[in-house]
C-alpha cells in the first residue's frame, strides 16, 4: 500500500495518522465510543475489540484486525468528552515520506478574518500572573496557552491542511481526527506522549523551545542556546521526571537517560528524551498509559491538579481536545499516541489554531509571547498564512 495514497485519500471525518514509521487511514464507524470516564472509556473499547463475536474493521484482505481509534481531551473531568471510533475500514501503510514528497501543495483559500483569543497583551499579562502564582501555589510549572481564531467564507478543506502538514513535516505525528459535531481536530505534533507494543513501552517527552531559522548560522546557534538554557533545561526535567513517575508502576523495567537532545521540526528547536520500559502487566493496554499520562507537565504543569486549575483561571477559553492525546488501541493491547499541540479545531467555516508554552520561575512574558507565536507557525505554515504579524 502507497502511505502517500492514503494521504491523499484522506476526507473530512476520516482518522488519519502518519508517523516516522506509518501511515494509519479509518474510514466510516463500525462502533463509537463517546465517554467523559476515561476509565470506563478505556474499558469498553477493550470489551468490544475482544470480543470474538464482534467484526472489527477490514482491509483490503478482509482481515480483522479489530482496532479503535481517537482522541482522548486535555481535560478529563471537563464536559469534553472522549470519542473513539472502531472503523468500517481501516489501511495502513510504511511511512510518509519520502513518497509523501510527491504530493501537490493544496490551495487553502484567504481567511476572512483572524482574532487572537486572549489579546497579545492580555496573554503576556497572564504569564506575568502565572510566574507569581508558581510561588503562591507551589507550582513548579504551568502551561498557558493562547489561539487564533480564524474564518472563512467557504468550508473548511481540511484535506489541504492536512495533507500540506504531512508534505510539510518529515518527522513526528501528523494527524487528523473526528469530533463530536463533525468537527475535526488536525495538526503536526513532534511528541509521543506513549507507544506500546507487546511489553515494550516507549515515550518521548518534549518541553523546552527555541524557534528555527532560515539563516543556517542563527538556527544553530539556537539549538545551542537552547541546550544550555537553564530554564529550558530545568523545564524539560519537570516533564521527564512526572513521565516516569506516571509509568513507572507499570514497568517491570524503566530506562531514563540522564541528559535530554535535541529534536527539530521545521519550524522548531525542542529538548526531548526518549523514555523506554517493560511492562510488568502484558494486559495494560496502550490506551490504559495514555489515560494515566495525560495531561503531562508538558502541556498542564506540575503538580497536575495545581496547574489544571490555574489553566482554567488565566485561559479564556476551554482547551476542548487541544493538548490532549490522539492516537490507536488494537484488540492485543498495542497502540501509538501523540500530544495533540500544533493543531486546530475545524468547524464548517472557521477554525481555532492553539500554541502553548510552560512558564517557570524564570519565565519572560514576551519570550512566551514569541515562543507561541513560533508554533503557531506549523499549522500557518499548511494553511500559506503569516500570523507573525
Amino acid at each position: 500500500m502507497d502511505a502517500a495514497r492514503l494521504v491523499e485519500d484522506f476526507r473530512h471525518g476520516d482518522f488519519l495518522l502518519a508517523t516516522d514509521t506509518s501511515t494509519l487511514l479509518a474510514s466510516g464507524i463500525g462502533a463509537e465510543i463517546v465517554d467523559t470516564d476515561e476509565d470506563a472509556l478505556t474499558d469498553r473499547v477493550t470489551r468490544i475489540l475482544r470480543d470474538r463475536d464482534h467484526r472489527g474493521p477490514s482491509t483490503d484482505d478482509e482481515a480483522d484486525i479489530r482496532t479503535a481509534v481517537g482522541v482522548l481531551p486535555f481535560d478529563a473531568a471537563s464536559s469534553t468528552p472522549a470519542r473513539m471510533v472502531v472503523p468500517a475500514t481501516l489501511r495502513s501503510a510504511g511511512p510518509p515520506h519520502p513518497g509523501a514528497g510527491r504530493l501537490e501543495r493544496l490551495d487553502v483559500p484567504t481567511p476572512s478574518a483572524i482574532r487572537a483569543v486572549p489579546s497579545e497583551d492580555a496573554h503576556m499579562s497572564a504569564v506575568a500572573t502565572a510566574v507569581t502564582e508558581l510561588a503562591v501555589r507551589d507550582l513548579r510549572k504551568v502551561v498557558l496557552a493562547r489561539a487564533l481564531d480564524v474564518e472563512f467564507t467557504e468550508p473548511v478543506p481540511t484535506e489541504a491542511i492536512a495533507g500540506n502538514l504531512v508534505r510539510d513535516n518529515r518527522h513526528g505525528y501528523v494527524f487528523a481526527a473526528g469530533l463530536p459535531g463533525e468537527r475535526v481536530l488536525v495538526g503536526a505534533s513532534p511528541e509521543l506522549l506513549v507507544s506500546r507494543h507487546g511489553r515494550q513501552v516507549v515515550s518521548h517527552p518534549h518541553a523546552g523551545s527555541m524557534p528555527r531559522s532560515a539563516d543556517p548560522e542563527v538556527d544553530a546557534a539556537n539549538a545551542r542556546r537552547l541546550l544550555s538554557s537553564k530554564k529550558d533545561r530545568v523545564e524539560h526535567a519537570v516533564l521527564t521526571e512526572a513521565v516516569a513517575e506516571t509509568l513507572r508502576p507499570f514497568c517491570s523495567r524503566l530506562d531514563v537517560p540522564d541528559e535530554p537532545r535535541l529534536e527539530r521540526t521545521p519550524t522548531m528547536w525542542h529538548l526531548g528524551t526518549r523514555i523506554t520500559g517493560e511492562l510488568a502487566d502484558p494486559d495494560v493496554t496502550a490506551l490504559r498509559l495514555a489515560a494515566a499520562l495525560h495531561p503531562t507537565p508538558a502541556i498542564c504543569g506540575t503538580p497536575t491538579s495545581s496547574a489544571r486549575e490555574l489553566v482554567r483561571e488565566l485561559e479564556p477559553f476551554d482547551r476542548g481536545y487541544y493538548a490532549g492525546t490522539v492516537g490507536w488501541v488494537n484488540a492485543d493491547g498495542d497502540g501509538e499516541w501523540a500530544v495533540s499541540i500544533r493543531c486546530a479545531d475545524t468547524g464548517a467555516k472557521h477554525l481555532r489554531m492553539y500554541a502553548g508554552g510552560g512558564i517557570v520561575p524564570d519565565s519572560d512574558p514576551r519570550a512566551e509571547l514569541d515562543e507561541t507565536s513560533a508554533k503557531f507557525a506549523t499549522l500557518a505554515r499548511a494553511m500559506g498564512l503569516d500570523t507573525s504579524e
